[in-house]
């Protein structure tokens, strides 16, 4: 497949995407719409738009480059079932608590919980997290474009990164949730649909027949699932699943982005069953995507490919890339290319419009003033549409600029990535989450079950900044302190437990109105 070919796919892929939200936000693009889809989205739509914002790039590219490490192999679906642990825990604790509360940003629980500063502390947190580790998705896909589209244009990567943001902002900033929503299925499905045709088309390749295809993939020697040996190794069966459990929990629960989507759903039971039709289908489909990898190594094998070499190391990352856009067919290129875009793109749009929304709301109080912009709660002047026409048209405007800025702070933190980038995408993004959601997930486990103790305030940013250099430092020298044990997903346990105890440490009695 040439580069033009590859850039006319992409140009039709976003002028469909654009039209669909010209589309869902010519009716209205308010902030009700932008930050709550007024609270009237499909479950389904929700459910399966969400396979997509969960999986991203990351799983499309990189977890099947791993297939082929002896040591990691299938070891990522222990991780995975960590992952449905948690979405199931998600769906009978946290997501009752935000619908109680009728939350527009879930750290508003923080507020009325533990105190205005936490608050803030826990929103900042999650703009960290969520920039660094969105960043870091997009920059996955934005260098598979460089390499195999606009080097071949001559076009230089920061052009390519504003490229694909601008493109984003442009059908996100008026529609926001409401139009992700639709947009996240549309993508969800061409993820989908790529995964299983990708296996077909290897299939055939490779003459195998669908049940021989089971067969050669389960007798290859990349499909070790459980890896109980070595408690001391990363790949050790229980030190995943804790992982996968409280990484999910901290990640997908105490995280705005996929919260929000949940939040928009009309009531509880509606929400909790998209949560468990989410978690069903997450668990087949990175079945599904762990085989991608085994079958495209044993293609490599077959045909002599070697995984290619950037800056003379070997990246696992573009395995799956250079044999779909150069070995298996024009249709079979197509289909990677729709799910790649479809897969990282479907995680950074909703990203920048959960970005956009907490920084209004938490930050801004843009919630807050439109509940107090009617001139007859406060008995100063009489009511008065205009007047209330005007400040929502203000802070529509407001709430432009602040997603304009967004795009533009993902753009200079990919650019900075690409400067300094030399790990594995994948243990990077997990990396960086176990430092930054680690204080998130002790200050809302503190929240939930020490009822009858608060926090003195002012105390608590000191507190989640020292727990991730605390973190850092096991982490750094654990091979010293524990005798060669590998610490990995389950340092973000260590995370929220340290914050849990120093939040312990400058807690005082509660109020009866901070009890939630």
């Amino acid at each position: 497949m040439t580069p033009t070919t590859i850039l006319i796919i992409i140009i039709i892929y976003f002028g469909l995407l654009i039209l669909i939200s010209n589309i869902v936000s010519k009716k209205s693009s308010d902030n009700d719409t932008f930050f709550k889809a007024n609270k009237n989205s499909k479950w389904y739509l929700v459910a399966f738009g969400m396979i997509g914002t969960a999986l991203s790039g990351v799983t499309f590219i990189s977890v099947p480059g791993e297939v082929g490490n002896p040591d990691l192999q299938f070891k990522y679906f222990q991780f995975v079932l960590g992952n449905a642990i948690g979405f199931l825990i998600i769906a009978k604790v946290l997501l009752p608590l935000y619908y109680r509360m009728n939350l527009t940003s879930i750290y508003s629980y923080i507020e009325q919980r533990l105190g205005v500063v936490s608050y803030k502390t826990a929103a900042t947190i999650f703009l960290i997290s969520r920039t660094i580790g969105s960043a870091f998705r997009l920059y996955l896909v934005v260098i598979v474009l460089q390499r195999y589209v606009f080097d071949s244009f001559h076009v230089p990567f920061a052009l390519t990164v504003l490229i694909s943001l601008g493109l984003i902002f442009a059908y996100t900033y008026r529609g926001g949730l409401k139009t992700i929503i639709i947009t996240d299925s549309l993508q969800t499905f061409f993820l989908v649909s790529s995964v299983f045709l990708t296996i077909i088309f290897i299939c055939q390749s490779l003459d195998f027949s669908f049940f021989q295809a089971f067969e050669a993939v389960k007798e290859s020697n990349y499909s070790k699932i459980f890896f109980f040996e070595d408690y001391l190794k990363g790949n050790y069966f229980w030190k995943q699943i804790l992982g996968g459990i409280f990484v999910t929990i901290a990640m997908v629960g105490l995280d705005q982005d996929l919260m929000q989507k949940n939040l928009s759903c009309k009531n509880i039971g509606e929400a909790q069953k998209n949560m468990f039709t989410f978690t069903g289908i997450f668990v087949v489909i990175n079945i599904f995507f762990l085989s991608v990898g085994a079958l495209l190594y044993m293609f490599a094998e077959k045909n002599g490919i070697q995984v290619p070499m950037v800056d003379g190391v070997a990246r696992t990352d573009f395995l799956f890339p250079e044999i779909a856009l150069k070995s298996l067919g024009i249709v079979p290129a197509v289909v990677f290319l729709l799910g790649l875009t479809a897969a990282t793109f479907a995680t950074t749009d909703s990203a920048l419009t959960a970005l956009t929304t907490s920084f209004c709301v938490d930050f801004l109080g843009m919630d807050k003033q439109q509940e107090n912009s009617n001139p007859e709660a406060s008995g100063e002047i009489p009511n008065s549409n205009e007047n209330k026409t005007l400040l929502k048209n203000k802070l529509v405007r407001t709430r432009h600029f602040v997603h304009l800025g967004f795009s533009f702070l993902m753009f200079l933190v990919i650019i900075i990535f690409n400067a300094v980038n030399d790990a594995s995408v994948v243990k990077m993004i997990f990396k960086i989450a176990s430092y930054t959601y680690g204080p998130l997930l002790g200050l809302y486990a503190f929240g939930l079950f020490m009822k009858s103790k608060t926090v003195h305030d002012k105390l608590v940013p000191l507190i989640c900044l020292i727990s991730p250099a605390i973190c850092f430092f096991i982490s750094k020298y654990a091979a010293t302190l524990f005798g060669d044990y590998i610490l990995d997903n389950e340092l973000i346990i260590v995370n929220g437990l340290i914050t849990f105890v120093g939040l312990l440490c400058i807690s005082k009695p509660a109020t009866e109105n901070t009890r939630y």
